[in-house]
């Protein structure tokens, strides 16, 4: 029989101590509306085995990735994952690690974070690098709040071209900070006039590469900009396979880099999780927020490493703290850091041409559709194109045809009309010959 802690009594107990005559009494204070919204036909008991087959049932509903040519992107990328990742991860040392507080006991953990931070920066072109975050969408937030105490102004601009959950979080985050955040219209053609915004009252322009209908963009023009108006520039990456292949955005002349490792460090999993990167310039390393880790020498000369600058009680002192983040996805970033050694240079350029390269036999082969036309401008593996029919429909015709094909822009932007019909598609190396053929074909029957 299993062992069931709470008897009615104890839970009699229990309300009387904190003064409600019910459970319900414990809700009182959330609308009667809202209770009732919130409420679940569900039943009231059932057996392990039963919820169990119950479950299963309601899976088996669902597409996996893994079971379909999958053609899904929007910040979230399927890559492949070396056998030896997830073995290494789930080693006990690197798995049971609790924050390297006492780096006498914890030098493992913080030289992979040291390697985790270094190869930050030497793919975004930066100069240091922080110990991640939790994924790109509060990184992006974070970077936000630095710029505007570097510059102590308190206006932001965000691009149309950044991701929707970026601009989302970080429009939510400045609120509470009493900072201005001018979002501008979504950009599918990727022709917004940045440079022509930029005023001596910006503390910040935030913008994305690959953007997020897929633009890839040289911002050298707009970094220099900012700098004339005393700005700062910072470039989102949510897709750091690009990196192998692309110019970095520290070379355009970037202030603090951000994005999301997750394509290099976990699966798709519905989203999650994720590990965010943060780095930015030297001189602007004491408002970086985040967990650092720095190389030292022991009393005996030896090299090592501890957490510096920033101490955990700074975390919890809201007035002087950088950030209120207090943690960061360790794990994750080992894995992103283990992938990416397991890769080395060539190989990790190797990947992204892979991924280009299947993304143009993608665009090649949608472009010969009749009335699918691809957006203009350069890609890497994610591009937009435009239906003669609502996206939406599109992609659940596809998957009712066992293909995952894309995303429409309404999901994010469902108050633009104009956006209806336009379509993002990602590719990377996961995708074969026959899966581009499969979804190609199915696209022509369905738009036909």
């Amino acid at each position: 029989m299993r062992y069931l802690p709470l008897s009615d009594a104890n839970r009699r107990d229990m309300l009387a101590a904190v003064g409600v005559k019910s459970i319900d009494d414990l809700f009182a204070d959330i609308p009667a509306a809202a209770r009732a919204a919130a409420r679940f036909e569900l039943p009231n008991t059932q057996g392990e085995l039963e919820v169990e087959r119950h479950m299963s049932k309601l899976a088996a509903k669902n597409l996996p990735m893994s079971d379909a040519p999958s053609f899904l992107g929007c910040g979230n990328y399927r890559h492949h994952s070396p056998a030896s990742l997830d073995y290494l991860i789930q080693r006990g040392e690197f798995l049971t690690a609790y924050t390297p507080y006492q780096p006498e006991i914890a030098q493992g953990t913080l030289q992979a974070i040291y390697e985790f931070q270094t190869q930050v920066t030497l793919i975004t072109g930066m100069e240091v690098a922080n110990a991640s975050m939790y994924d790109g969408a509060t990184a992006c937030a974070e970077a936000a709040a630095m710029a505007c105490r570097v510059t102590k102004r308190a206006k932001v601009l965000l691009s149309g071209g950044l991701h929707p959950h970026y601009r989302d979080v970080t429009s939510t985050s400045l609120r509470f900070l009493d900072i201005q955040c001018d979002a501008l219209a979504p950009d599918p053609l990727g022709i917004e006039d940045l440079i022509g915004r930029v005023g001596q009252d910006l503390a910040c322009v935030i913008v994305q590469t690959p953007g997020f209908f897929g633009h890839l963009n040289d911002f050298t023009a707009l970094a220099a900009a900012c700098h004339a108006a005393g700005a700062l520039l910072i470039v989102a990456v949510p897709e750091p396979v690009s990196l192998g292949l692309v110019k970095p955005p520290g070379e355009m002349g970037a202030d603090i880099v951000i994005g999301d490792g997750q394509s290099l460090a976990t699966p798709s999993s519905f989203g999650g999780p994720g590990v965010g990167l943060f780095a930015t310039r030297e001189k602007f390393l004491r408002q970086m927020p985040g967990r650092l880790a720095g190389e030292t020498t022991d009393e005996d000369g030896r090299r090592g490493w501890v957490l510096t600058l920033s101490t955990r009680e700074q975390h919890i002192r809201r007035e002087k703290a950088t950030s209120n983040i207090c943690t960061n996805s360790g794990l994750i970033a080992l894995a992103f850091s283990i992938h990416l050694t397991l890769l080395g240079e060539k190989g990790f350029r190797h990947l992204a041409e892979l991924n280009h390269a299947t993304a143009v036999s993608l665009a090649e082969k949608l472009e010969g559709i009749k009335g699918v036309k691809v957006l203009p401008g350069a890609f890497f593996n994610e591009f937009a194109v435009t239906l003669p029919k609502p996206a939406a429909a599109a992609v659940d015709e596809l998957a009712r045809r066992c293909i995952l094909g894309g995303v429409p822009a309404s999901r994010f932007y469902p108050s633009y009309p104009e956006l209806a019909n336009v379509l993002i598609v990602a590719a990377t190396e996961m995708n074969t010959e026959s899966d581009i053929a499969a979804f190609a074909g199915a696209l022509k029957e369905i738009v036909s």
